[in-house]
């Protein structure tokens, strides 16, 4: 889904390139293409930034992290052709949840702010799980700044 990711002190990047399926008959992102970025980027912060494999979570590990909130503030229109910048912050680890906040903007004009709760969930069970502890380390490494996928 992305083009190019990286890390930012305590912020994950993720390039993607705004494609036809994303856009309504005006050639812009229709709303509902969003969320399903929202999706692919926790899956490129999890793959690339955290160095996890994210399909292995979901089929082996059986854990799933689906939003239970989400908040979205539009700005401007994306269009058909551009590469936008999605930005992913974490910007609170509780026992079974995380808060994450996304900018995205294209060649530094902002387009959209989000902010949404992941909740851990045992797929088996289909209830809230404590988020596993190795995972839990690695996520406070990122959000201190202290995770580097650049070198």
């Amino acid at each position: 889904m992305s083009q190019n990711c990286s890390i930012l002190g305590d912020t994950f990047h993720s390039d993607m390139l705004v494609r036809f399926s994303h856009c309504d008959p005006a050639g812009i992102v229709f709303y509902p293409q969003y969320f399903i970025m929202f999706n692919g980027l926790v899956e490129d912060w999890f793959n690339q930034g955290l160095g996890l494999d994210y399909a292995r979570t979901i089929t082996e590990q059986r854990l799933g992290f689906p939003i239970v909130n989400l908040q979205c503030d539009f700005i401007a229109p994306s269009k058909i052709g551009e590469i936008i910048t999605l930005a992913l912050k974490l910007e609170r680890l509780g026992k079974s949840s995380m808060e994450i906040t996304v900018a995205c903007s294209y060649k530094q004009e902002e387009r959209l702010r989000a902010r949404f709760v992941l909740v851990a969930m045992n797929l088996n069970t289909q209830r809230a799980q404590p988020i596993p502890d190795d995972l839990r380390t690695l996520m406070l490494a990122f959000q201190q700044g202290q995770l580097d996928i650049n070198n």
